[in-house]
Protein backbone atom coordinates (compact mmCIF):
# COMPACT_ATOMS: atom_id res chain seq x y z
CA UNK A 1 0.00 0.00 0.00
CA UNK A 2 2.86 2.39 0.79
CA UNK A 3 4.54 1.61 -2.31
CA UNK A 4 1.19 1.81 -4.24
CA UNK A 5 0.93 5.60 -2.36
CA UNK A 6 4.19 5.90 -3.66
CA UNK A 7 3.57 5.35 -7.11
CA UNK A 8 0.38 7.78 -7.37
CA UNK A 9 1.80 10.73 -5.78
CA UNK A 10 5.02 10.55 -8.06
CA UNK A 11 2.38 10.21 -11.02
CA UNK A 12 0.65 13.58 -10.11
CA UNK A 13 4.12 15.28 -8.51
CA UNK A 14 3.85 17.85 -11.19
CA UNK A 15 -0.63 18.50 -10.75
CA UNK A 16 0.12 19.43 -7.00
CA UNK A 17 2.90 21.59 -7.95
CA UNK A 18 0.52 23.62 -10.18
CA UNK A 19 -1.96 24.22 -7.10
CA UNK A 20 0.81 26.33 -5.21
CA UNK A 21 -0.29 29.74 -5.30
CA UNK A 22 3.05 31.63 -5.00
CA UNK A 23 4.64 31.65 -8.26
CA UNK A 24 8.33 31.96 -6.88
CA UNK A 25 10.18 28.57 -8.25
CA UNK A 26 11.15 26.38 -4.75
CA UNK A 27 10.78 23.13 -3.83
CA UNK A 28 6.89 22.77 -4.43
CA UNK A 29 4.51 20.20 -2.44
CA UNK A 30 4.09 17.86 -4.78
CA UNK A 31 8.33 17.46 -5.19
CA UNK A 32 8.86 17.24 -1.49
CA UNK A 33 5.86 14.50 -0.93
CA UNK A 34 7.19 12.50 -3.67
CA UNK A 35 10.49 12.75 -2.56
CA UNK A 36 9.37 12.01 1.25
CA UNK A 37 7.16 8.74 0.21
CA UNK A 38 10.24 7.58 -1.66
CA UNK A 39 11.94 7.63 1.47
CA UNK A 40 9.63 4.65 2.95
CA UNK A 41 9.44 2.63 -0.58
CA UNK A 42 13.72 2.21 -0.63
CA UNK A 43 13.44 1.51 3.23
CA UNK A 44 10.44 -1.01 3.48
CA UNK A 45 12.15 -3.48 0.64
CA UNK A 46 15.32 -3.28 2.51
CA UNK A 47 13.49 -4.22 5.61
CA UNK A 48 10.45 -6.90 4.11
CA UNK A 49 8.40 -5.74 7.17
CA UNK A 50 5.93 -9.05 7.85
CA UNK A 51 3.62 -7.83 10.20
CA UNK A 52 1.46 -4.43 9.90
CA UNK A 53 2.96 -2.94 12.77
CA UNK A 54 6.35 -3.82 11.51
CA UNK A 55 5.67 -2.09 7.84
CA UNK A 56 4.27 1.21 9.92
CA UNK A 57 7.35 1.32 11.83
CA UNK A 58 9.82 1.27 9.14
CA UNK A 59 7.46 3.53 7.04
CA UNK A 60 7.48 6.25 9.71
CA UNK A 61 11.06 6.00 10.29
CA UNK A 62 11.98 6.21 6.90
CA UNK A 63 9.36 9.06 6.04
CA UNK A 64 10.59 10.94 9.39
CA UNK A 65 14.67 11.26 8.37
CA UNK A 66 13.65 11.37 4.54
CA UNK A 67 10.75 14.27 5.10
CA UNK A 68 11.45 17.90 2.78
CA UNK A 69 9.59 20.92 3.43
CA UNK A 70 6.91 21.32 5.39
CA UNK A 71 4.43 19.64 3.67
CA UNK A 72 6.92 16.18 3.95
CA UNK A 73 7.63 17.02 7.60
CA UNK A 74 3.51 16.74 7.87
CA UNK A 75 2.93 13.20 5.84
CA UNK A 76 6.05 12.35 8.30
CA UNK A 77 3.75 12.96 11.10
CA UNK A 78 0.91 11.28 10.36
CA UNK A 79 2.50 7.99 9.50
CA UNK A 80 4.08 8.35 12.61
CA UNK A 81 0.95 8.55 15.07
CA UNK A 82 -0.48 5.48 12.70
CA UNK A 83 3.02 3.49 13.36
CA UNK A 84 1.46 3.86 17.15
CA UNK A 85 -1.51 3.20 16.54
CA UNK A 86 -0.17 -0.34 14.91
CA UNK A 87 2.62 -1.02 17.56
CA UNK A 88 3.04 -4.53 18.05
CA UNK A 89 0.42 -5.83 15.73
CA UNK A 90 0.65 -8.24 13.00
CA UNK A 91 -2.80 -7.49 11.05
CA UNK A 92 -5.12 -4.70 11.65
CA UNK A 93 -8.95 -4.52 11.53
CA UNK A 94 -10.85 -1.69 9.81
CA UNK A 95 -11.31 -0.42 13.26
CA UNK A 96 -7.47 -0.22 14.30
CA UNK A 97 -6.61 1.25 11.21
CA UNK A 98 -9.27 3.89 11.55
CA UNK A 99 -8.01 4.43 15.12
CA UNK A 100 -4.56 5.03 13.79
CA UNK A 101 -5.79 7.36 11.06
CA UNK A 102 -6.89 9.51 13.89
CA UNK A 103 -3.54 9.04 16.06
CA UNK A 104 -1.47 10.34 12.91
CA UNK A 105 -3.82 13.48 12.88
CA UNK A 106 -2.98 13.94 16.83
CA UNK A 107 0.37 13.72 16.64
CA UNK A 108 0.76 15.85 13.50
CA UNK A 109 -1.42 18.28 15.07
CA UNK A 110 0.63 18.05 18.48
CA UNK A 111 4.14 18.86 16.06
CA UNK A 112 2.85 22.25 14.61
CA UNK A 113 3.28 25.06 16.18
CA UNK A 114 0.37 26.96 14.31
CA UNK A 115 -2.09 24.88 12.77
CA UNK A 116 -3.98 26.56 10.50
CA UNK A 117 -7.62 25.28 9.04
CA UNK A 118 -7.39 24.58 5.48
CA UNK A 119 -4.68 22.89 4.39
CA UNK A 120 -3.23 19.17 4.33
CA UNK A 121 -4.00 18.91 8.77
CA UNK A 122 -7.68 20.12 7.73
CA UNK A 123 -8.31 17.37 5.18
CA UNK A 124 -6.31 14.66 7.29
CA UNK A 125 -8.60 15.35 10.07
CA UNK A 126 -12.04 15.36 8.65
CA UNK A 127 -10.75 12.40 6.38
CA UNK A 128 -9.36 10.42 9.54
CA UNK A 129 -12.92 11.32 11.58
CA UNK A 130 -14.81 10.11 8.97
CA UNK A 131 -13.16 6.55 8.86
CA UNK A 132 -13.43 6.09 12.54
CA UNK A 133 -17.43 6.81 12.21
CA UNK A 134 -17.75 4.07 9.12
CA UNK A 135 -15.35 1.47 10.12
CA UNK A 136 -18.13 1.08 13.82
CA UNK A 137 -20.33 -0.11 11.24
CA UNK A 138 -18.57 -1.46 8.31
CA UNK A 139 -15.80 -3.42 8.58
CA UNK A 140 -14.52 -3.89 4.88
CA UNK A 141 -11.28 -2.31 4.76
CA UNK A 142 -11.81 -1.27 0.76
CA UNK A 143 -14.91 0.49 1.32
CA UNK A 144 -13.57 2.17 4.24
CA UNK A 145 -11.16 3.71 1.86
CA UNK A 146 -13.43 4.36 -0.33
CA UNK A 147 -15.62 5.87 2.11
CA UNK A 148 -12.61 8.10 3.27
CA UNK A 149 -11.81 9.28 0.43
CA UNK A 150 -14.97 10.58 -0.19
CA UNK A 151 -15.53 12.83 2.67
CA UNK A 152 -12.10 13.69 2.12
CA UNK A 153 -12.32 15.43 -0.99
CA UNK A 154 -15.51 17.05 0.37
CA UNK A 155 -13.09 18.36 2.88
CA UNK A 156 -10.62 19.45 0.57
CA UNK A 157 -13.43 21.24 -1.78
CA UNK A 158 -13.97 23.45 1.24
CA UNK A 159 -10.05 24.30 1.59
CA UNK A 160 -10.76 26.91 -0.75
CA UNK A 161 -13.08 28.90 1.37
CA UNK A 162 -11.12 28.32 4.04
CA UNK A 163 -7.95 30.23 3.16
CA UNK A 164 -8.15 33.43 1.83
CA UNK A 165 -5.14 33.23 -0.64
CA UNK A 166 -6.87 29.78 -1.91
CA UNK A 167 -10.00 31.45 -2.37
CA UNK A 168 -8.23 34.17 -4.69
CA UNK A 169 -6.85 31.99 -6.78
CA UNK A 170 -9.27 29.50 -6.99
CA UNK A 171 -7.55 26.51 -5.91
CA UNK A 172 -7.52 23.65 -3.20
CA UNK A 173 -4.30 23.25 -0.78
CA UNK A 174 -1.69 21.37 -2.62
CA UNK A 175 -0.53 19.32 0.55
CA UNK A 176 -4.83 18.11 1.05
CA UNK A 177 -4.82 16.87 -2.27
CA UNK A 178 -1.09 14.95 -2.05
CA UNK A 179 -2.68 13.64 1.10
CA UNK A 180 -5.68 11.92 -0.87
CA UNK A 181 -3.93 10.98 -3.95
CA UNK A 182 -1.25 8.84 -1.34
CA UNK A 183 -4.70 7.07 -0.19
CA UNK A 184 -6.17 6.44 -3.52
CA UNK A 185 -2.87 4.92 -4.41
CA UNK A 186 -2.46 2.91 -1.25
CA UNK A 187 -6.31 1.65 -2.09
CA UNK A 188 -5.23 1.04 -5.52
CA UNK A 189 -2.57 -1.68 -4.33
CA UNK A 190 -5.13 -2.70 -1.80
CA UNK A 191 -7.69 -3.79 -4.81
CA UNK A 192 -4.32 -4.80 -7.00
CA UNK A 193 -5.18 -2.59 -9.29
CA UNK A 194 -1.98 -1.11 -11.14
CA UNK A 195 -1.80 2.97 -10.74
CA UNK A 196 -2.78 4.72 -13.54
CA UNK A 197 -0.89 7.77 -15.79
CA UNK A 198 -1.22 11.30 -15.16
CA UNK A 199 -3.03 13.77 -17.84
CA UNK A 200 -1.49 16.16 -19.18
CA UNK A 201 -2.53 19.77 -18.08
CA UNK A 202 -1.78 22.97 -19.93
CA UNK A 203 -0.75 24.09 -16.32
CA UNK A 204 1.97 21.93 -16.15
CA UNK A 205 3.71 22.41 -19.31
CA UNK A 206 3.54 26.07 -18.43
CA UNK A 207 6.24 26.35 -16.03
CA UNK A 208 9.41 27.77 -16.10
CA UNK A 209 11.86 25.32 -15.80
CA UNK A 210 15.43 27.29 -15.28
CA UNK A 211 16.46 30.83 -14.39
CA UNK A 212 17.47 33.11 -17.21
CA UNK A 213 20.84 35.15 -17.05
CA UNK A 214 19.75 38.63 -16.17
CA UNK A 215 19.14 40.86 -18.87
CA UNK A 216 17.54 44.43 -17.94
CA UNK A 217 16.59 44.62 -21.79
CA UNK A 218 14.74 41.10 -22.12
CA UNK A 219 14.40 37.97 -20.56
CA UNK A 220 14.81 34.96 -22.11
CA UNK A 221 14.60 31.06 -21.58
CA UNK A 222 18.55 28.77 -21.57
CA UNK A 223 18.85 26.52 -24.19
CA UNK A 224 20.20 23.00 -22.82
CA UNK A 225 23.55 23.03 -23.92
CA UNK A 226 24.63 19.36 -21.97
CA UNK A 227 22.30 16.58 -21.52
CA UNK A 228 22.87 15.25 -18.17
CA UNK A 229 22.15 17.30 -14.78
CA UNK A 230 24.41 14.87 -12.64
CA UNK A 231 24.50 15.30 -8.45
CA UNK A 232 26.09 13.33 -6.01
CA UNK A 233 27.90 13.36 -2.57
CA UNK A 234 31.54 12.33 -1.95
CA UNK A 235 32.51 11.06 1.28
CA UNK A 236 36.16 12.02 1.63
CA UNK A 237 38.78 9.23 2.44
CA UNK A 238 41.51 11.27 2.22
CA UNK A 239 42.32 15.26 1.82
CA UNK A 240 43.39 15.94 -1.90
CA UNK A 241 43.17 19.05 -3.19
CA UNK A 242 39.46 19.37 -5.11
CA UNK A 243 40.49 22.43 -7.75
CA UNK A 244 42.05 20.48 -10.26
CA UNK A 245 38.42 18.60 -10.09
CA UNK A 246 36.28 21.38 -10.15
CA UNK A 247 38.78 22.90 -13.24
CA UNK A 248 37.96 19.49 -15.01
CA UNK A 249 34.42 19.68 -14.41
CA UNK A 250 34.43 23.49 -15.71
CA UNK A 251 35.81 22.44 -18.94
CA UNK A 252 33.21 19.24 -19.54
CA UNK A 253 29.99 20.77 -18.46
CA UNK A 254 28.15 24.15 -17.20
CA UNK A 255 25.90 25.40 -13.94
CA UNK A 256 28.94 23.98 -11.45
CA UNK A 257 28.95 23.69 -8.26
CA UNK A 258 31.29 21.94 -5.77
CA UNK A 259 30.85 22.49 -2.36
CA UNK A 260 33.53 21.21 -0.36
CA UNK A 261 33.60 20.68 3.22
CA UNK A 262 36.17 18.60 4.18
CA UNK A 263 34.05 15.70 5.24
CA UNK A 264 31.52 15.46 2.26
CA UNK A 265 31.62 17.46 -1.26
CA UNK A 266 28.92 18.15 -2.42
CA UNK A 267 28.95 18.26 -6.61
CA UNK A 268 26.38 19.35 -9.17
CA UNK A 269 26.69 19.54 -12.85
CA UNK A 270 25.16 19.72 -16.28
CA UNK A 271 27.59 17.08 -18.51
CA UNK A 272 27.38 14.99 -21.76
CA UNK A 273 29.94 12.52 -19.98
CA UNK A 274 28.69 11.72 -16.58
CA UNK A 275 30.24 8.76 -16.33
CA UNK A 276 33.61 10.55 -16.57
CA UNK A 277 32.51 12.98 -13.57
CA UNK A 278 31.86 9.54 -11.19
CA UNK A 279 34.81 8.39 -12.16
CA UNK A 280 37.19 11.24 -11.58
CA UNK A 281 35.63 12.29 -8.27
CA UNK A 282 36.28 8.10 -7.09
CA UNK A 283 39.84 9.62 -6.62
CA UNK A 284 38.44 11.50 -3.27
CA UNK A 285 36.12 9.13 -1.38
CA UNK A 286 33.32 7.26 -2.00
CA UNK A 287 29.99 8.23 -3.70
CA UNK A 288 26.49 8.34 -2.22
CA UNK A 289 23.23 9.45 -3.57
CA UNK A 290 23.67 9.58 -7.02
CA UNK A 291 21.30 11.49 -8.98
CA UNK A 292 21.62 11.27 -13.04
CA UNK A 293 18.83 12.93 -14.82
CA UNK A 294 18.19 13.71 -18.54
CA UNK A 295 16.95 17.21 -18.75
CA UNK A 296 16.60 16.98 -22.80
CA UNK A 297 13.54 14.11 -21.79
CA UNK A 298 12.43 15.99 -19.09
CA UNK A 299 11.71 18.99 -21.56
CA UNK A 300 9.97 16.84 -24.01
CA UNK A 301 7.69 15.77 -21.24
CA UNK A 302 7.69 19.16 -19.76
CA UNK A 303 6.40 20.31 -23.29
CA UNK A 304 3.28 17.86 -23.06
CA UNK A 305 5.47 14.60 -24.89
CA UNK A 306 4.36 12.42 -21.72
CA UNK A 307 1.52 10.18 -23.47
CA UNK A 308 3.48 7.08 -23.87
CA UNK A 309 6.15 7.17 -21.16
CA UNK A 310 5.97 5.25 -18.17
CA UNK A 311 4.96 6.48 -14.58
CA UNK A 312 8.53 8.18 -12.89
CA UNK A 313 10.81 5.62 -11.33
CA UNK A 314 11.05 5.98 -7.10
CA UNK A 315 13.45 8.78 -7.17
CA UNK A 316 17.31 8.08 -5.50
CA UNK A 317 17.27 10.08 -2.08
CA UNK A 318 19.96 11.91 -0.44
CA UNK A 319 18.36 10.16 2.98
CA UNK A 320 19.53 6.81 1.53
CA UNK A 321 22.99 7.52 2.67
CA UNK A 322 25.11 4.84 3.88
CA UNK A 323 27.99 5.91 6.25
CA UNK A 324 26.90 8.03 9.26
CA UNK A 325 29.41 9.48 11.47
CA UNK A 326 29.40 11.27 14.14
CA UNK A 327 32.51 13.24 15.17
CA UNK A 328 34.00 13.29 18.51
CA UNK A 329 33.41 16.42 20.10
CA UNK A 330 36.84 18.78 19.99
CA UNK A 331 35.18 22.17 20.93
CA UNK A 332 31.81 23.15 22.88
CA UNK A 333 29.89 24.40 20.08
CA UNK A 334 29.71 24.51 16.26
CA UNK A 335 27.30 25.71 13.56
CA UNK A 336 24.87 24.09 10.70
CA UNK A 337 23.63 26.19 8.24
CA UNK A 338 21.60 25.30 4.70
CA UNK A 339 22.28 27.09 2.06
CA UNK A 340 22.67 26.58 -2.24
CA UNK A 341 25.02 27.96 -4.43
CA UNK A 342 29.28 28.01 -3.75
CA UNK A 343 29.94 31.32 -3.17
CA UNK A 344 27.27 31.33 -0.39
CA UNK A 345 29.08 28.17 1.14
CA UNK A 346 31.79 29.96 0.96
CA UNK A 347 30.35 33.01 2.97
CA UNK A 348 29.17 30.87 5.72
CA UNK A 349 32.57 28.75 6.07
CA UNK A 350 34.31 32.02 6.62
CA UNK A 351 31.51 33.06 9.33
CA UNK A 352 32.33 29.89 10.75
CA UNK A 353 29.85 27.17 9.71
CA UNK A 354 31.08 23.97 10.35
CA UNK A 355 28.69 21.96 8.18
CA UNK A 356 27.01 23.24 4.95
CA UNK A 357 23.73 21.24 4.01
CA UNK A 358 22.87 22.08 0.48
CA UNK A 359 19.51 22.97 -0.55
CA UNK A 360 17.04 25.58 0.11
CA UNK A 361 14.38 26.91 -2.15
CA UNK A 362 14.50 24.57 -5.65
CA UNK A 363 14.90 21.59 -3.38
CA UNK A 364 14.39 21.16 0.03
CA UNK A 365 16.61 18.69 2.35
CA UNK A 366 15.36 15.91 4.01
CA UNK A 367 15.75 15.40 7.78
CA UNK A 368 18.34 12.79 7.39
CA UNK A 369 20.08 15.46 5.75
CA UNK A 370 20.55 17.86 8.39
CA UNK A 371 20.59 15.05 11.39
CA UNK A 372 24.04 13.72 9.81
CA UNK A 373 25.20 17.24 9.09
CA UNK A 374 24.98 18.03 12.91
CA UNK A 375 26.30 14.65 13.71
CA UNK A 376 29.53 15.75 11.96
CA UNK A 377 30.09 18.42 13.68
CA UNK A 378 32.98 18.01 16.02
CA UNK A 379 31.25 19.84 19.13
CA UNK A 380 29.18 19.25 22.33
CA UNK A 381 26.43 21.35 20.90
CA UNK A 382 25.40 22.32 17.55
CA UNK A 383 22.93 25.50 16.14
CA UNK A 384 21.34 25.23 13.05
CA UNK A 385 20.37 27.47 10.67
CA UNK A 386 17.61 26.48 8.18
CA UNK A 387 17.93 30.04 6.67
CA UNK A 388 14.51 28.88 4.67
CA UNK A 389 10.82 28.85 6.25
CA UNK A 390 10.11 25.79 4.39
CA UNK A 391 13.14 23.65 6.10
CA UNK A 392 12.37 24.64 10.09
CA UNK A 393 9.91 22.01 10.26
CA UNK A 394 12.45 19.50 9.10
CA UNK A 395 15.32 21.03 11.14
CA UNK A 396 12.99 20.76 14.28
CA UNK A 397 12.21 16.94 13.48
CA UNK A 398 16.30 16.24 13.26
CA UNK A 399 17.01 17.68 16.75
CA UNK A 400 15.57 14.80 18.25
CA UNK A 401 17.36 12.77 16.14
CA UNK A 402 20.98 13.98 15.92
CA UNK A 403 23.36 12.41 18.57
CA UNK A 404 24.51 16.17 19.12
CA UNK A 405 22.33 18.81 21.50
CA UNK A 406 21.06 20.89 18.96
CA UNK A 407 19.54 24.27 19.04
CA UNK A 408 17.32 25.70 16.15
CA UNK A 409 17.80 29.45 15.12
CA UNK A 410 14.27 29.41 13.03
CA UNK A 411 16.21 31.72 10.10
CA UNK A 412 14.16 31.92 7.34
CA UNK A 413 16.50 33.53 4.56
CA UNK A 414 20.21 33.02 4.15
CA UNK A 415 20.40 36.88 4.89
CA UNK A 416 18.65 36.02 7.93
CA UNK A 417 21.36 33.34 8.69
CA UNK A 418 24.29 35.52 7.28
CA UNK A 419 23.53 38.74 9.79
CA UNK A 420 23.26 36.30 13.31
CA UNK A 421 26.76 34.75 12.90
CA UNK A 422 27.47 37.81 12.80
CA UNK A 423 26.32 38.06 16.57
CA UNK A 424 27.13 34.48 17.42
CA UNK A 425 29.58 34.27 20.44
CA UNK A 426 31.25 30.56 20.74
CA UNK A 427 31.82 31.37 24.85
CA UNK A 428 28.24 32.65 25.48
CA UNK A 429 25.62 30.49 26.77
CA UNK A 430 23.12 28.97 24.65
CA UNK A 431 20.17 31.37 26.31
CA UNK A 432 22.15 34.52 25.65
CA UNK A 433 23.26 33.18 21.95
CA UNK A 434 19.92 32.44 21.31
CA UNK A 435 17.96 35.32 22.65
CA UNK A 436 20.59 37.48 20.13
CA UNK A 437 20.29 35.73 17.29
CA UNK A 438 16.54 35.69 17.18
CA UNK A 439 16.74 39.49 17.90
CA UNK A 440 19.11 40.08 15.09
CA UNK A 441 16.38 37.96 12.79
CA UNK A 442 13.67 40.60 13.68
CA UNK A 443 15.85 43.35 12.61
CA UNK A 444 17.38 41.53 9.03
CA UNK A 445 14.80 42.26 6.60
CA UNK A 446 15.24 40.66 3.21
CA UNK A 447 14.63 42.07 -0.40
CA UNK A 448 15.13 39.49 -3.27
CA UNK A 449 14.64 39.40 -7.30
CA UNK A 450 13.43 36.25 -8.83
CA UNK A 451 11.49 34.88 -11.45
CA UNK A 452 7.63 33.43 -11.98
CA UNK A 453 7.92 29.93 -12.41
CA UNK A 454 4.12 29.75 -13.47
CA UNK A 455 0.67 31.93 -14.24
CA UNK A 456 -0.64 33.02 -11.06
CA UNK A 457 -3.33 35.60 -9.50
CA UNK A 458 -1.24 36.15 -6.19
CA UNK A 459 -2.11 39.11 -3.94
CA UNK A 460 -4.17 41.02 -6.56
CA UNK A 461 -1.03 40.20 -8.99
CA UNK A 462 -1.72 38.81 -12.49
CA UNK A 463 1.10 37.00 -12.87
CA UNK A 464 2.70 35.72 -16.00
CA UNK A 465 5.07 32.86 -16.39
CA UNK A 466 8.66 34.06 -16.77
CA UNK A 467 8.07 37.73 -15.42
CA UNK A 468 11.04 39.21 -12.84
CA UNK A 469 9.70 39.38 -9.55
CA UNK A 470 10.17 41.63 -6.69
CA UNK A 471 9.68 40.48 -2.96
CA UNK A 472 10.20 42.25 0.21
CA UNK A 473 10.36 39.25 3.26
CA UNK A 474 6.96 37.29 2.80
CA UNK A 475 4.96 40.32 0.37
CA UNK A 476 5.27 41.08 -3.33
CA UNK A 477 6.27 43.65 -4.43
CA UNK A 478 5.51 44.12 -7.76
CA UNK A 479 6.61 41.82 -11.00
CA UNK A 480 7.48 43.25 -14.52
CA UNK A 481 8.98 41.87 -17.89
CA UNK A 482 11.71 44.48 -17.71
CA UNK A 483 14.65 44.14 -14.60
CA UNK A 484 14.94 47.60 -14.44
CA UNK A 485 11.25 48.27 -13.37
CA UNK A 486 11.49 45.15 -10.20
CA UNK A 487 14.67 46.69 -9.62
CA UNK A 488 13.67 49.91 -8.45
CA UNK A 489 10.53 48.43 -6.96
CA UNK A 490 12.90 47.10 -4.67
CA UNK A 491 14.91 49.94 -4.23
CA UNK A 492 12.15 51.78 -3.37
CA UNK A 493 11.30 49.62 -0.37
CA UNK A 494 14.53 49.07 1.15
CA UNK A 495 14.79 53.57 0.65
CA UNK A 496 11.54 53.22 2.50
CA UNK A 497 13.52 51.35 5.82
CA UNK A 498 16.42 53.89 6.16
CA UNK A 499 19.18 51.01 6.57
CA UNK A 500 22.21 51.33 7.86
CA UNK A 501 23.26 48.52 6.18
CA UNK A 502 22.64 46.86 2.55
CA UNK A 503 24.54 43.60 0.97
CA UNK A 504 23.66 42.27 -1.88
CA UNK A 505 23.94 38.93 -2.63
CA UNK A 506 24.45 38.18 -6.75
CA UNK A 507 23.15 34.44 -7.72
CA UNK A 508 24.73 32.17 -10.24
CA UNK A 509 23.18 34.20 -13.50
CA UNK A 510 24.38 37.28 -12.75
CA UNK A 511 27.72 38.83 -13.66
CA UNK A 512 30.24 40.65 -10.90
CA UNK A 513 29.44 44.03 -13.33
CA UNK A 514 25.60 43.70 -13.47
CA UNK A 515 26.00 43.45 -9.15
CA UNK A 516 28.15 46.41 -9.11
CA UNK A 517 25.51 48.04 -10.89
CA UNK A 518 22.66 47.78 -9.40
CA UNK A 519 24.65 48.47 -6.00
CA UNK A 520 25.75 51.90 -7.68
CA UNK A 521 21.47 52.79 -8.13
CA UNK A 522 20.98 51.61 -4.63
CA UNK A 523 23.58 53.52 -3.38
CA UNK A 524 22.20 56.46 -5.45
CA UNK A 525 18.91 56.48 -3.82
CA UNK A 526 20.38 55.37 -0.25
CA UNK A 527 23.81 57.61 -0.07
CA UNK A 528 23.70 56.75 3.76
CA UNK A 529 24.15 53.24 3.80
CA UNK A 530 26.86 51.02 3.94
CA UNK A 531 26.76 49.31 0.44
CA UNK A 532 28.37 45.40 0.38
CA UNK A 533 28.70 43.32 -3.01
CA UNK A 534 29.00 39.44 -2.36
CA UNK A 535 29.54 36.78 -4.71
CA UNK A 536 26.55 34.24 -3.80
CA UNK A 537 26.26 32.10 -6.51
CA UNK A 538 22.64 30.90 -5.44
CA UNK A 539 19.99 29.51 -8.02
CA UNK A 540 16.70 31.09 -8.37
CA UNK A 541 17.52 34.04 -6.66
CA UNK A 542 19.28 36.57 -9.11
CA UNK A 543 19.66 38.89 -5.76
CA UNK A 544 19.05 38.46 -2.17
CA UNK A 545 19.60 42.15 -0.80
CA UNK A 546 19.97 42.27 3.69
CA UNK A 547 18.22 45.31 5.03
CA UNK A 548 19.47 46.12 8.32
Amino acid sequence: MIEGGSAAIAIEKQHINDLNVFPVPDGDTGTNMTLTMGASVAELRKKCPTTVGQAAEVTASALLRGARGNSGVILSLLFRGISKGLKDKEEADAKTLAQAMVDGVDAAYKAVMKPAEGTMLTVSRVASAAAVEYAAKEPDIELLFAHTLAIGYEALAQTIDQNPVLKKAGVVDAGGKGYLIILEGMLAALKGEAIGKPETTAAATAVVAQTAAVDPASFSHEEITFTYCTEFLIYRENQNDISDFRSLLDGIGDSLVVVDDEAVVKVHIHTDDPGRVLTEAKAFGSLHSIKIDNMREQAAEFGGGTENQSPPAEPELPSELDKPYVAPAEKPVGIVAVSAGEGMASIFVDLGVDQIVTGGQTMNPCTDEIVRAIDRVPAETVYVLPNNKNIILAAQQAAPLAQKKVVIIPTKTIPQGVATLLVFDPEAEVEDNVAAMEDCIKRVKTAQITYAARDSDFDNHQITAGEYLALFDSTLLGHAAEFGTVLQTTIDAIAARNPEFVTLFYGENVDEATATRCAEAISAQIPNAEITVLNGGQPVYYFMISVE
